[in-house]
């Protein structure tokens, strides 16, 4: 069973044309095609919160189905982050994760069920600060380890983190394999790899990149990022 999973900050549908245009998103996640998405900034960040995908507009799409997270009426995520599934993969247990800051920052989870077995999986964005950075990581890690029973996890978002394999990369011990898809900020120049992929060690990857296309360039400051996992 493989499953592509990808990560993508939406940047609140605003495009290097500084345009919000959540049509575009959309058409990138499209061209994505992947299993399980995790979306970074996909609630605008004052007022209301209002989410930038209208869920009635995701579904309408066909290709994804939003989890639900909203922790405000009119928000899509929580503090932000949501994460999407193809139709026909069963959603057991959501949940948002606090993480340490002294800005709005935070992660969620969902339990999802793929052809009878249950995986974990963490979208987040972390904080600009390397220390709180680390701290945050380590939340999500203890978060993992309290839960009752174990399963497969994949762990991905918006790390902020411009260092290969040191900063906040360090919290991840021997379990954990951490996976660099390349570099997505900025889309138009990419010269960072903040966008991570992080998983378990029940999966072997068959390959992960940037999705580098002419839309996907325009449409935010960052490109989407896809690792492609099947369960050992």
């Amino acid at each position: 069973m493989e499953l592509t999973f990808a990560s993508y900050n939406i940047h609140k549908g605003v495009g290097l044309d500084r345009r919000r245009d959540p049509d575009r998103i959309l058409a990138v996640l499209h061209e994505l095609d992947a299993d399980v998405v995790a979306l970074q900034e996909v609630d605008r960040r004052f007022g209301k919160r209002a989410a930038v995908l209208s869920p009635h507009a995701i579904r309408d799409h066909g290709r994804y189905h939003l989890v639900p997270f909203a922790m405000l009426p009119d928000s899509m995520g929580w503090h932000g982050n949501a994460l999407l599934v193809r139709p026909g993969i069963e959603v057991r247990r959501v949940e948002a994760i606090a993480l340490p800051t002294l800005e709005p920052r935070g992660a969620v989870c969902a339990e999802i069920v793929v052809a009878g077995r249950a995986i974990r999986v963490v979208g987040m964005h972390l904080d600009l600060s390397g220390l709180r950075r680390r701290h945050q990581v380590e939340a999500v890690l203890a978060y993992l380890s309290a839960c009752t029973d174990t399963a497969p996890a994949v762990l991905m978002g918006d790390f902020n983190e411009w260092a290969r394999a040191g900063g906040a990369m360090r919290a991840f011990g021997a379990g954990w394999q951490a996976l660099l898809p390349g570099r997505s900020f900025p889309a138009r120049r990419p010269i960072a790899a903040l966008d991570r992929i992080v998983a378990s060690k029940d999966w072997a990857c068959g390959g992960a990149g940037v999705h580098h296309s002419p839309l996907a360039s325009m449409a935010s400051d960052h490109l989407p990022v896809f690792a492609r996992l099947s369960l050992l």
